[in-house]
């Protein structure tokens, strides 16, 4: 991506050096059990908190300063840029609609991290919480991406924080809370279907917001929509599950196939209205 001279976003909290978390199994080992917790039970409370428990429980020693390195210092800089360029781009599409956007926080951590949802550790990888609107992540995240997932580059990267900060939009408009109350009324099954329509649509949104940062500021390079096209479908509920514990629970997705997650993110990024998103929750789950 082109970001030379872009601004970086004055909406974030570095708490790297100041939230360290124990040595341990690492991010690598504590993702995966963390992965098979939140795709086993669909639960992401439980996710988090195992993922937590699990940095605590194999740590050896108390908390020691840590000192990013300067590739991450780069990259705190590119997530800081990203979040900037969402900022611009959904203050611009909610102008058109007729609403004023409120930009979410972004923290940056080391370790774990107390948000307003609760506690966390790194192998939860990056969320958003609607409680405090902020997006959290471990930069540690994007090295986790290249050596598990194969799949590196800047645009791989700012899907991720664009995926996230979907949420947030979500929850601007107010779908995040009208799903969620739909979600606790309904079975365990509805309820990771409606899920998976909600991270569908933050994939959309990632990609309304490619399109239109391309647009405004010429960001896109040859390559970086593929790049972001990779990655989706290497996080989908059916590859992760596959590479987890060697076979698939359909009823327990709650993100979606990687054919479904490749497929609304190049639906987004190819120019699409922000209303098309909507669209997820009208059509028949066999056809997301």
């Amino acid at each position: 991506m082109r970001l030379n001279g872009r601004r970086e976003s004055s909406n974030v909290d570095d708490r790297r050096r100041s939230g360290a978390g124990k040595a341990g199994l690492g991010i690598g080992g504590a993702l995966l059990i963390a992965a098979i917790t939140y795709f086993t039970t669909g639960n992401l409370g439980q996710a988090i908190s195992t993922g937590f428990q699990v940095v605590q429980s194999s740590g050896s020693g108390t908390n020691s300063s840590y000192e990013p390195t300067a590739e991450e210092n780069e990259l705190a800089k590119f997530t800081s840029q990203i979040l900037a360029g969402t900022e611009d781009i959904w203050t611009e599409q909610f102008q058109k609609m007729g609403k004023t956007y409120h930009a979410p926080h972004l923290v940056m951590f080391h370790g774990a991290v107390n948000s307003g949802c609760g506690s966390a550790s790194s192998s939860t990888g990056p969320f958003y919480c609607s409680a405090d609107q902020t997006v959290y992540i471990d930069l540690q995240f994007f090295t986790t991406m290249k050596s598990q997932f194969g799949t590196a580059g800047d645009f791989a990267y700012a899907y991720v924080i664009a995926h996230e900060v979907g949420h947030h939009v979500q929850n601007e408009l107010g779908i995040l809370g009208q799903v969620h109350q739909k979600m606790s009324q309904v079975s365990k099954t509805e309820s990771n279907q409606y899920s998976v329509r909600l991270e569908l649509q933050a994939d959309f949104l990632a990609g309304v917001w490619a399109y239109n940062d391309h647009q405004k500021f010429q960001s896109l390079e040859d390559g970086d929509i593929e790049e972001g096209l990779s990655i989706a479908s290497r996080i989908g509920d059916d590859y992760l599950q596959k590479q987890a514990q060697g076979y698939t629970v359909p009823e327990s997705f709650n993100h979606g196939t990687s054919a479904q997650r490749s497929r609304w993110l190049k639906k987004g990024a190819t120019g699409a209205n922000i209303s098309e998103g909507n669209k997820l929750f009208e059509l028949p789950y066999s056809d997301l």
